[in-house]
């Protein structure tokens, strides 16, 4: 059965969902909005996936299935602590009739429905989640420690799979790419990664190496001295605003940025 969703809104886009009755969609705590009194809302502490988040009776019967359905929650609780994410999600189902229920992301931005067919999985920056069916699988996807340390965002993806509608959100405007139209590899700011398809191949690259170019890249360029890079032949989406710069553009306007490109290095306080 299709999720029927509309996205609204313009500089701040919500999703507004409606059920037909039995169908269950879940979001990270944070990103409901409203629901109509029909449209049931329960807590709990993993979201949809092969090894924690079926419903009771999924995992198999007796004290085995239940071991290990409880397992499957406390190694996906455990996952989103590392990632530093929340660690509940919020399901939605509605009851005796259609429902209505409301989603929006945390920053101005776009929204976007990705459709899953079940032959490619989708990979999402952590915080661009919103909601999705239930037939969606959610899973960690750590891109490795070594790219993690080096590119920031890039060490936490989530990993959605199965059949159905996930529904993500960026910041600004989204801009979608195929590596493969631009000789099969791109290099992005790391913030700038929202989602990509299963098939690109995400990395980290440096900017130069520690020379005068480098370092004036890293100092007056705003870029630190990483950039992600993506490779294959899919689909990616990017966001034109990063959270870094909303935050430094807020920080600014308040008047608390007093430093500049430099850092302080060359800053005067009057006495």
């Amino acid at each position: 059965m299709t999720l029927k969703q509309e996205i609204v809104g313009n500089a701040m886009q919500m999703a507004v969902v409606n059920l037909h009755p039995g169908q269950t969609v879940y979001c990270e705590a944070g990103k409901f909005l409203f629901k109509t009194t029909n449209v049931t809302m329960e807590t709990r502490l993993s979201g949809p996936s092969g090894s924690g988040g079926q419903q009771q009776g999924g995992s198999g019967g007796g004290m085995g299935g239940l071991l290990r359905q409880a397992m499957g929650t406390a190694m996906q609780v455990g996952q989103r602590m590392l990632a530093g994410e929340s660690l509940a999600f919020q399901y939605f189902t509605a009851q005796g009739g259609e429902g209505t229920v409301g989603f929006a992301g945390v920053l101005p931005g776009e929204m976007r429905a990705l459709e899953l067919d079940g032959t490619r999985a989708w990979f999402a920056e952590k915080d661009a989640f919103v909601a999705a069916e239930s037939t969606v699988d959610f899973g960690i996807a750590f891109a490795g420690g070594r790219t993690g340390m080096s590119g920031g965002e890039g060490f936490v993806l989530e990993k959605f799979t199965g059949h159905g509608t996930v529904i993500i959100a960026g910041a600004g405007n989204f801009i979608d790419l195929n590596p493969a139209d631009f000789g099969g590899r791109i290099e992005v700011d790391t913030g700038c990664v929202v989602a990509f398809e299963e098939g690109i191949e995400y990395g980290v690259q440096r900017v130069g190496g520690l020379n005068r170019q480098g370092l004036m890249n890293a100092v007056f360029g705003g870029e630190g001295l990483s950039l992600a890079t993506l490779e294959g032949n899919g689909r990616v989406i990017l966001q034109s605003l990063t959270i870094e710069s909303l935050a430094n553009a807020l920080k600014k306007a308040q008047g608390g940025d007093k430093q500049g490109p430099t850092g302080g290095l060359f800053s005067t306080h009057a006495g």
